[in-house]
């Protein structure tokens, strides 16, 4: 393409639902602020999704029902991919790629599990793959990681990147309520899917955060070795309790570079009420990214939303423009970024890390029991940094310790050997506690 001859850049969009209709009405809204910004107009000219009512997209040239209408379209210079899902999400950014076209996709569960086949595939035809809105949402954290913060080794990461597992311990700290009540309504806002797994399982925020290890990293895409842990066990005690403690709890995607390998965990986590992090309620994303050189750096904004997930589509739109505009051959090739920049990592295994810990352990009001857990704790090299023992419901007593640091291997056997005193009632409880270099 002739820089000199653009006087417009044509989009096709696939999918209509909430992040493509949102894509469209900003593309239309904020045109003069994006044209003057730009250099050119961006034309959406091409659309397609089921049932559609073509009378509800003014100025669009070709509206179809076949998305591969959009990709097989000669006029359409950049694909939006706003389909979700694998089928035909998966075949609609291949072919358009293959095309010679460049692609903006939100889907973060495309990227993370089959990213490394389509990025090879941008790479051959010298165009671009975007993503910057299938993480976070309105929060800018892919530009973060790939450009601001490019001149640091990234040491590690983490972030309250789902916002409907947000939402759900929100309320649960503010009014003392039951998860599977509060559930039920994020369902009825529409903050959760009728299956909420997605979302309180982790699974969501592990695509998420595979997809800025590999940026932060620059290791391959491993969402599959990334270990997930959702927040359905977590109950209004075992808030309070940490709140006495001085914690929050939130869930947590986090990621760690070490000389023994890299760390991709999803789970619930205390973290110091005196965090940034630990304040971020409701919907609400944030991500804290720790530089060798900057230091700590926090990203905060809404993680979902027509609106916000739309800021972020039209700003990969604008940023292919502007690379087309000045007339580079291959547009954004750092946004490949998941060739491994280090030659083979490990991923540890959970079980290899290093965290301090709460444990509640319901045992039975008798004396002595505290010393038992106390000697074998002690036995397997952990030491208590607090406890909090209420008083006796029934014939059981609730008792909450919070550890040292030690490797979760050495925890487990510990839980084991707890778990089978006569004394105790029942599994243990146990959530990984974050202290990020200081309380």
């Amino acid at each position: 393409m002739n820089p000199e001859s653009v006087k417009s850049l044509k989009v096709g969009i696939c999918g209509l639902g909430t992040v493509g209709g949102g894509t469209f009405a900003l593309l239309q809204n904020n045109q003069d602020e994006i044209r003057a910004r730009l250099g050119c107009d961006i034309e959406v000219v091409a659309i397609a999704s089921r049932n559609l009512d073509a009378a509800n997209w003014p100025g669009v040239s070709q509206a179809a029902s076949d998305v591969f209408a959009v990709v097989n379209d000669e006029a359409v210079d950049i694909v939006v991919e706003t389909l979700g899902g694998f089928d035909p999400a998966f075949e609609v950014v291949r072919q358009a790629l293959a095309n010679g076209k460049h692609v903006v996709t939100a889907n973060k569960a495309l990227i993370a599990e089959r990213g490394s086949e389509l990025f090879p595939i941008a790479h051959k035809h010298g165009v671009c793959l975007a993503y910057e809105s299938a993480v976070a949402g309105g929060i800018p954290i892919i530009k973060a990681l790939r450009e601001g913060l490019a001149a640091n080794r990234i040491e590690w990461l983490a972030g309250i990147i789902n916002g409907t597992g947000n939402f759900i311990l929100t309320e649960m700290a503010a009014h003392g309520r039951q998860f599977d009540d509060v559930l039920q309504q994020a369902q009825a806002l529409g903050y959760a899917e009728a299956d909420p797994a997605l979302d309180v399982e982790g699974i969501d925020a592990a695509h998420k955060l595979s997809i800025m290890a590999a940026i932060a990293f620059g290791i391959p895409l491993q969402f599959h070795k990334t270990y997930t842990e959702g927040i359905s066990h977590i109950t209004p005690e075992d808030i309070d309790y940490a709140a006495e403690l001085g914690y929050r709890i939130k869930h947590l995607g986090i990621a760690k570079l070490s000389a023994q390998g890299v760390e991709l965990r999803v789970h619930p986590t205390l973290i110091s009420k005196k965090r940034l992090l630990a304040n971020v309620d409701g919907v609400g994303n944030a991500v804290v990214v720790h530089g060798n050189a900057v230091g700590s750096t926090l990203y905060s904004g809404p993680g979902a939303g027509a609106e916000a997930t739309a800021s972020a589509v039209v700003a990969d739109i604008i940023d292919i423009g502007r690379a087309m505009l000045a007339g580079l051959e291959q547009p954004l090739l750092p946004a490949l970024g998941f060739q491994s920049l280090r030659g083979e990592i490990p991923v540890l295994d959970i079980e290899e890390i290093v965290s301090e810990y709460y444990l509640k352990i319901s045992a039975q009001d008798k004396v002595g029991v505290m010393a038992k857990i106390s000697n074998l704790l002690q036995q397997h090299a952990i030491s208590i940094e607090a406890v909090i023992q209420k008083e006796a419901v029934s014939e059981s007593v609730p008792i909450v310790i919070l550890t040292h640091s030690a490797v979760e291997k050495q925890l487990n056997q510990a839980i084991a050997a707890i778990e089978n005193l006569e004394d105790v009632n029942g599994a243990v409880m146990r959530i990984r506690v974050e202290s990020f270099g200081g309380k």
